[in-house]
Formats: structure tokens, C-alpha cells, sequence
């Protein structure tokens, strides 16, 4: 059969399916990172601003860490996606680094931007940057500084004060930051599971109102008739956890008991009776003072606690009872009969106090304590959420300096030195076309320092000329000085990093560049189709408010 010597047209995909491919598509992916970059970048450093999020159910959130910045944006574009995603692994990981990530990322891909434009094929621009990215890490890896010999608190406080400095409680940091070493070390030291640090927040007061808990505090919980008649203090108290509903219970729906007398009916109802207080007495005689259980408690187990100088919460949280747990030495019992010595637990003093305008029970002085509770006070409630987010990060960073004691210098330090070593490898050691991806990856690893000085309003051409002459002389640690709006040396200053948050920073970013740039055919069903989502070609540079529904700092609402 002939055609007329033309090949006839084969329809594949479903009518309506938009499928976008080639150099452009490659170029509308990286500008639609830069987005997602313009929007965080303000945020870096000690002098970053905070970005107000507003929501679809118009709930606010004043923040500057990276990872909660990338979990509220409601990024549509599937390539800026990928960007967030390996952003947020850095905060599983590390814990801290989020922007840095992100930043790096969208330099990274801006300045390969041009090769691309200009027809080198994405295969040999991954595989500079790969080189360049293991280069790096091998870098810090060499210059970095071991501190295992060297005062372990002291260390770790400058730690946590360099990851808290550029959060909102960076004027209070000696506070929190002996807050935060105390309560990573009141860990068990093998596994650091920072979930046993518990925090409650209860709003009123000040900054410096917040305790740390060497034990557990958690909010007292509901409480039937008879709870106020119970003691609120003890000294060395017996603490047993139960997973057993202290109530009677009401009968089956559709159950059916025939019964020929009254006497009968009457023995049904002792025998409920009989049982919940077999129960309690088994309670009462196992010489505990401190009855706790992830389920109801009620008014009548409630009372009976009361009369024999007994305190009791039901309905206590999971993981406020698994931190009891960790703490007391106790362990948590499905059944009242057989509870022996070995299975309670004890503490120096059990209390429940007001703070604020919450009553709190606290178990302090707990013999096996391996869990602490940090209670933080604040004058609203976003206030206090973005103290924890803070918090969070610096206790990651002191986990992880605990594991690895290897430091760099922050501010800039750590990637002018990567940076002026990559230059000078490209220009003695490659010759052929990967000597311009490698320069490309050097200079954007100058984006932090820049960054930095941006958002502190200092001369960002002045400072990176004279970090650049530092730096060849020899002056591995020079970094941004924000005290004095000029540079120093970041080391002997005691702005200091763990080397694996860089590293891992490194590479995340490298990581999601090199997905994106690999990524040259995008094929979206109809159906699937975002309605609100930003056309495939041609993206301009900067559409942050097509990219993206979130609202950010000067986006405006959709």
C-alpha cells in the first residue's frame, strides 16, 4: 500500500497529553529551581529574613528553616519537585542545611545554564559535575578538623550557637544552647534517638522562662471527680504503666443475658463490679504511688486511687508513656494480676505543677534517665513553633558532631577554600571540555558567602575579592565577619560547622542538579493535568508565581 512516499502519522499517546521534550525543556526545569531558589535564598545566614506562609485554610507560619519553607510551598512544577524532595532528605539526614542546599542547587544549575543553551550535551555536564562534587568532599574531608581530644561541651555549645545563629533565638543562644548539648548528652549514647527529647510548648512568658527537664514533664491529662482529693507529690514514688482500661464497662450493643431472678441479674452486676475492683486492689498492694496508663482511667478507679494517697492519669500519650518508660526503669503491663517488683519503676521526686496556664506532671531525678524534656515558653503560639524548628536543628547538629567530631569553618569559609582549590585543579590538570563544568561548579560555591553578605547588607563584590586573595595566600578559614563587615578567620572566631552537614550539603545539591539536567522529556496526561499549573515551554526566568500556589515572601495569592 503506498502512501504518496510520506510516512503516515502513528498516535501513540492519548489525545490531550502534553509532552514536552528537547534543550528547552531541560532550560523551563532549571528555570523553574531558580524559582523555588529566589524564593528561600533571602532566608541564609545570620542575618536572613523569615518568610510569612500563609495556607489554603489561611493558617500562618513565620519560619526561616529551609526544610519547613519546602514542605508548605506547594510546588506544582514537577522539576522544582525533585529539588524540594532531595532538599528535605538533607533535613532527615543532617538535620540542618535545608537552604544551603537549595541555594547551591539553583547556582549550580544556573551556571550550566549556558552550556546547555549552547548545544553540550547533559551526559558530559553530570559528569563534570559529579567529578567536581567528589573533588569537594575530598576537600573537606582533608582540611577538616578533628575535635575528639578537645573539651566535648565546649565544642558542642559553639556547634549548636553556629547552628542557632541564624534563627529567630539567636540573642538568647548561651541560653539554649547549653539547653540543647545537656539534653543530646542525657541520651543513651549509642543509638541518639533524639525522639526520646520531648518538647511541649505552653505560650505565655519569656524565652528564658523555659526549663530543661532532666526526665519527663507532659500536660496533665483528663481527669474525672476525685483527681483534685489525690497527693501531687511524692518523694521516691513506685511509677507502674499500664495499657488497661481502669472502667467499668457498659454492656455489648445487641448482648442478651436471660436470667430467671433478680438475684441473678444482681450477681452479673457484682461480678463487673468485682472485677475492676480486683484490679485496683491488685494496684493498691503492689506498693505503687504513681498509676499511669495509655487508657481511661475512670471515676470510680479515680476516687479509689484518691482514698489510699494514690495518684493516677489515664489517657496518656504514646510517647510521653515510652519516655516514662525510658526514664523510670519501669515497664508498661497489659494486665493488673501479676505485677511484680522488677516491673515498676521509681524517681527521685514526682511532681505536678503549674506553668503557665498549663498543670504539668513532672518526674525528675529518674535513675535510668535517658530522655529529657525541654518545656518552652514564648508570647505566641508561632513563636514558640519556630523555636522548636530551631531547636531541632541545633540538636541535630550536636547528635551528629557526637558521632563525627570533624569541624569546618562557617561563613562562607569551608567553600571559598573548595572553591579556589577546584579553580586552580581545573586550570593545572583538565584540558578538555570538563575544565568549564568544573570552573562552572567552583564558582557556584561562591553563592554562600555572596548570599550571606547580601542579606546582612554588606558589599558582597568587596568581601568575595578580598576572600579570594585570602584564600590564595593560604588562609584556608577566612570567612564573612558579620560583626565587623569585613572577613576573619571563622575558626579561630568559633564559627564552626560539622564537615558532614557541608558534605552532605554537596552533594544533595549535586545530586538534584544532575536529576534535573538528566531530565530532558516531560509527559503529563490530560487528566492529570494541574489546573492551576505552569506552562512547559519557555518558562520566563523568575516565574515564581507560576511555579508555585505557596505563598511566599512578595508572592501574591492566587
Amino acid at each position: 500500500m503506498s502512501f504518496g512516499g510520506q510516512t503516515p502519522t502513528i498516535i501513540v499517546l492519548k489525545e490531550g497529553t502534553d509532552q514536552s521534550q528537547g534543550r528547552g525543556q531541560i532550560i523551563s526545569n532549571i528555570n523553574a529551581c531558580l524559582a523555588v531558589q529566589a524564593t528561600v535564598k533571602g532566608t541564609l545566614g545570620p542575618y536572613g529574613g523569615d518568610l510569612l506562609m500563609v495556607d489554603e485554610n489561611g493558617k500562618q507560619t513565620i519560619t526561616n528553616d529551609g526544610a519547613t519553607v519546602m514542605r508548605l510551598l506547594d510546588v506544582v512544577h514537577p522539576a522544582a519537585r525533585v529539588l524540594t524532595d532531595i532538599a528535605r532528605s538533607q533535613d532527615a539526614e543532617v538535620g540542618d542545611g535545608t537552604t544551603s542546599v537549595v541555594v547551591l542547587a539553583g547556582e549550580v544549575l544556573k551556571e550550566v545554564r549556558e552550556f546547555v543553551e549552547a548545544g553540550v550535551s547533559s551526559q558530559v555536564i553530570i559528569k563534570g559535575l559529579r567529578r567536581a562534587s567528589q573533588m569537594a568532599v575530598n576537600k573537606i574531608q582533608e582540611i577538616c578538623v578533628n575535635t575528639a581530644k578537645s573539651n566535648q561541651r565546649d565544642t558542642l555549645q559553639k556547634l549548636a550557637a553556629t547552628a542557632m545563629s541564624s534563627k529567630l533565638i539567636h540573642r538568647n543562644s548561651e541560653f539554649f544552647t547549653k539547653m540543647v548539648v545537656d539534653a543530646v548528652l542525657s541520651l543513651d549514647q549509642d543509638d541518639l534517638n533524639e525522639k526520646l527529647i520531648g518538647v511541649k510548648k505552653v505560650t505565655g512568658g519569656a524565652l528564658q522562662d523555659s526549663l530543661f527537664v532532666n526526665g519527663v514533664a507532659f500536660k496533665k491529662t483528663f481527669s474525672y471527680a476525685g483527681f483534685e482529693q489525690q497527693p501531687k507529690s511524692f518523694k521516691d514514688p513506685k511509677v507502674v504503666c499500664l495499657n488497661v482500661e481502669l472502667e467499668l464497662k457498659s454492656e455489648k450493643d445487641n448482648a442478651e443475658v436471660r436470667v430467671e431472678q433478680v438475684s441473678e441479674y444482681q450477681a452479673i452486676v457484682d461480678a463487673e463490679w468485682q472485677i475492676i475492683f480486683n484490679k485496683l486492689e491488685a494496684l493498691h498492694k503492689s506498693g505503687a504511688k504513681v498509676v499511669l496508663s495509655k487508657l481511661p482511667i475512670g471515676d470510680l478507679a479515680t476516687q479509689y486511687f484518691a482514698d489510699r494517697d494514690i495518684f493516677c492519669a489515664g489517657r496518656v500519650a504514646s510517647d510521653d508513656m515510652e519516655r516514662v518508660v525510658q526514664a523510670t526503669g519501669a515497664s508498661i503491663q497489659s494486665t493488673c494480676s501479676d505485677i511484680r517488683p522488677e516491673h515498676l519503676g521509681t524517681c527521685e521526686h514526682f511532681e505536678e505543677r503549674q506553668i503557665g496556664g498549663e498543670r504539668f506532671n513532672f518526674f525528675e531525678g529518674c535513675p535510668a534517665a535517658k530522655t529529657c524534656t525541654l518545656v518552652l515558653r514564648g508570647g505566641a503560639e508561632q513563636f514558640i513553633a519556630e523555636v522548636e524548628r530551631s531547636l531541632h536543628d541545633a540538636i541535630m547538629i550536636v547528635k551528629r558532631a557526637i558521632r563525627r567530631p570533624n569541624i569546618v569553618a562557617g561563613g562562607g569559609a569551608c567553600e571559598m577554600e573548595v572553591s579556589a582549590y577546584l579553580h586552580g585543579f581545573a586550570d593545572k590538570s583538565v584540558a578538555h571540555k570538563q575544565q568549564a563544568i568544573i570552573k562552572a561548579f567552583a564558582k557556584a560555591l561562591e553563592v554562600i558567602p555572596r548570599q550571606l553578605c547580601d542579606n546582612a547588607g554588606f558589599d558582597a563584590t568587596d568581601i568575595l575579592n578580598r576572600l579570594r586573595v585570602e584564600h590564595r595566600r593560604g588562609n584556608i578559614w577566612a570567612g564573612v565577619d558579620f560583626v565587623n563587615e569585613g572577613i576573619a578567620n571563622n575558626l579561630d572566631n568559633y564559627v564552626w560547622e560539622p564537615s558532614l552537614v557541608k558534605v552532605n550539603a554537596i552533594q544533595a545539591a549535586v545530586e538534584a542538579a544532575c536529576l534535573i539536567l538528566s531530565v530532558d522529556e516531560t509527559i503529563k496526561n490530560e487528566e492529570s493535568r494541574q489546573p492551576e499549573g505552569p506552562p512547559q515551554r519557555g518558562l520566563p526566568p523568575g516565574a515564581a508565581q507560576r511555579v508555585m500556589r505557596g505563598r511566599g515572601r512578595g508572592m501574591p495569592r492566587r
